[in-house]
């Protein structure tokens, strides 16, 4: 079985993985399991009230997770920057969405990741995935395999190895209001 294989079968059953994208490596589950949510927060120290990103394999997966109807400037932003290092944030759809992926809030984070390994990942999960960094909370993001903490991977069911290609953070936009805000700068310039 490859790694790919071994790490789709892991997140369809409920499992945590480490996996490279575009940006940094991620840490990530399924987005419908509350089990594995609570556990990846566990894991990573994360507090509960912070939202997590989510990330998708298109942006049919994302306009299911955000409130419809989705205005034309969250659309334009998914035409011109994914997939890539863009982190939307918008209302959620809270029949996909729980809580604690928010939160608590009403907001989600979604990003197409511009990795074909992340995408593959995803399509065969056939599900979104958390994507936060794979550090633990308040630590530095690992843009390189051998940056990943033995602690963390030791936690986890499965790693699965690869390189990022941008080694920077994605750029996160607020589209909850009428003109959009910038959160983090990031790999994308707005």
């Amino acid at each position: 079985m490859n790694h790919l294989h071994q790490a789709i079968e892991i997140l369809k059953k409920g499992g945590i993985i480490i996996y490279p994208t575009d940006t940094a490596f991620g840490i990530g589950c399924r987005i419908d399991r509350e089990d594995a949510i609570k556990r990846l927060f566990s894991i990573r120290n994360r507090p509960a009230a912070q939202a997590v990103p989510v990330l998708v394999d298109s942006a049919d997966m994302a306009a299911g997770l955000f409130l419809s109807p989705l205005p034309a400037r969250v659309r334009y932003l998914m035409r011109k920057y994914w997939p890539g290092a863009l982190t939307i944030v918008y209302y959620c759809n809270r029949e996909k969405v729980s809580a604690s992926v928010c939160g608590g809030g009403e907001m989600v984070g979604v990003r197409m990741p511009n990795h074909k390994t992340v995408l593959s990942l995803i399509k065969g999960a056939a599900i979104p995935i958390l994507g936060p960094s794979a550090n633990f909370h308040g630590l530095p993001t690992p843009y390189k395999f051998k940056d990943l903490d033995a602690k963390l991977v030791k936690l986890v069911d499965y790693v699965l190895p690869g390189q990022c290609s941008i080694k920077n953070v994605s750029t996160v936009i607020d589209c909850s209001t009428a003109r959009w805000r910038i959160i983090r700068q990031g790999a994308i310039k707005l």
